[in-house]
């Protein structure tokens, strides 16, 4: 069935984090305010840096800090952006 409505594949936003992490807090709720903005555009998840699953892909990735923000296994951010920068950044994609 060929669907007239162009239906783009959300891209995928990965934040690296710790618990003990305070900057990774601040990331975690920036981007749950500026998302809502871009709709299905992305798709986020939150990866535990190091629990068992998240050392083997930080260690893959070359992640070596948390907050690390990824967008399609690619990082774009190892520190907490302005939320100005973050919304350019995202209007990039």
């Amino acid at each position: 069935m060929n669907d007239s409505r162009s239906h783009q594949q959300a891209r995928h936003i990965e934040l690296y984090y710790t618990l003990t992490c305070p900057n990774c807090k601040l990331l975690k709720r920036m981007l749950e305010e500026v998302l809502p903005q871009f709709g299905h555009k992305f798709e986020l998840k939150y990866r535990l840096a190091n629990s068992p699953v998240g050392i083997i892909k930080t260690l893959k990735l070359g992640i070596q800090t948390v907050p690390t923000l990824l967008i399609d296994n690619q990082i774009i951010f190892r520190r907490v952006p302005s939320k100005e920068e973050l919304i350019h950044t995202l209007n990039s994609y």
